[in-house]
């Protein structure tokens, strides 16, 4: 039977959940850097088919590949992303990158590393208060080859349905969701910044499953929040930390990054929290501010550290 969690007063009088133990073990010395190479504010990692790890990061060759071993196989993008927030695989094999700097979310060819499509557009942004639910044309634009171009405000994450639609969580700015076919053509956005069911407060990760349901981190919030594929509300996960990062695993169950508690937790697919890893610090193993994270075809987690400038690998024992 899975242990409840229990709820603990900080010092500060703030109410903190104690997750019951995930027995996990951190991958010494994972990856292998080239000479001379370093990670800085490592914000996201994904990976594809073939266990194949990409990490993406904010300093010089901002994407990196290596095998699960650790072997490091290549990197490029600079000049690419001003701040790059979020990267994926969609289930063709191609990787998209989310950049809340320039406000855009790109399609890349794995292969050549190819800008195959481009969500938004580069360095404009558009008004939160004009943005709930239709594209946002700029006035120059309207009547023009541009017009319908969608623009986000610091959009943080995607995530892909079982019939190729596209989800993006337009964070920052925005706090909504915007969806678009596989061909990238707008379909709907939903949500706006709050607290009520269906309101959003930073929409910082979101995942959908083979049912089509979506689920947000609504981080400012300290909850996820369950949609159908058509934005309708259908549930609220409470009391599971700071969602930060979401990341569905084999065995259908959803891992979160906890990042202001610094750990990542393991939950059912109704929100039941069935254990946690991870502690404040910069050991190995330890986490300060793990952004976002992955889960490969044979269980292993990798995440992503913004303030230890780092990805780290961890298999259950």
């Amino acid at each position: 039977m899975m242990r409840s969690a229990l709820i603990l007063l900080t010092a500060a009088g703030a109410v903190q959940a104690q997750f019951p133990p995930l027995n996990y073990r951190v991958v010494p010395e994972w990856p292998n850097l080239p000479q001379h190479a370093n990670f800085m504010e490592t914000a996201g990692v994904a990976t594809d088919a073939r266990g194949h790890v990409y990490v993406i990061h904010r300093g010089k060759n901002p994407v990196m590949e290596f095998e699960a071993g650790g072997f490091f196989v290549r990197a490029w993008g600079d000049g690419l992303f001003d701040r790059p927030h979020s990267i994926r695989v969609d289930k063709e094999g191609f990787l998209w990158t989310v950049d809340d700097g320039s406000h855009t979310v790109l399609k890349m060819d794995p292969v050549n590393g190819r800008v195959r499509m481009v969500l938004g557009r580069y360095r404009q942004t558009s008004d939160a208060k004009s943005a709930m639910s239709e594209p946002t044309v700029a006035p120059e634009f309207r009547g023009s080859r541009d017009e319908g171009v969608i623009r986000f405000n610091r959009p943080t994450d995607i995530a892909f349905g079982p019939n190729g639609d596209i989800f993006v969580a337009d964070g920052y700015g925005n706090s909504r969701v915007v969806k678009f076919d596989k061909n990238g053509k707008f379909l709907k956005a939903w949500g706006k910044r709050g607290a009520g069911e269906g309101e959003l407060n930073t929409p910082h990760s979101i995942a959908v499953d083979q049912q089509g349901k979506v689920y947000v981190a609504d981080r400012e919030n300290y909850r996820v929040q369950v949609f159908d594929s058509e934005g309708k509300f259908l549930s609220q996960w409470r009391n599971i930390g700071s969602p930060w990062g979401l990341a569905l695993t084999p065995d259908n169950h959803m891992m979160m990054t906890d990042g202001y508690n610094n750990r990542v937790a393991k939950l059912t697919m109704d929100g039941r929290i069935v254990g946690a890893f991870g502690s404040h610090g910069k050991l190995p193993g330890q986490f300060h501010y793990c952004h976002q994270l992955a889960v490969d075809a044979a269980g292993a987690v990798y995440t992503a550290e913004i303030l230890n400038w780092r990805p780290q690998k961890f298999v259950p024992r």
